[in-house]
């Protein structure tokens, strides 16, 4: 699944496209998106509340730690 994320900081706003793998387990669902430095998970019941919460981890990551 490919995502875009917009992404905001001081200077500018642009988008960014990553790949987010969402994973069934046995007490819910995982994502976590590939290529980006550091850890972001979201979790939820169903595969779109993970999608949405790993979603928001990631705005987060990059306006707070950058790309890279």
């Amino acid at each position: 699944m490919l995502f875009r994320v917009r992404v905001q900081n001081k200077r500018e706003e642009h988008m960014r496209q990553l790949k987010i793998v969402v994973e069934k387990h046995l007490d819910g669902y995982v994502a976590y998106p590939i290529g980006l430095n550091g850890v972001v998970v979201g979790e939820g019941d169903s595969d779109e509340d993970a999608l949405a919460d790993v979603k928001s981890a990631i705005r987060f990551h990059i306006e707070t730690f950058g790309e890279s």
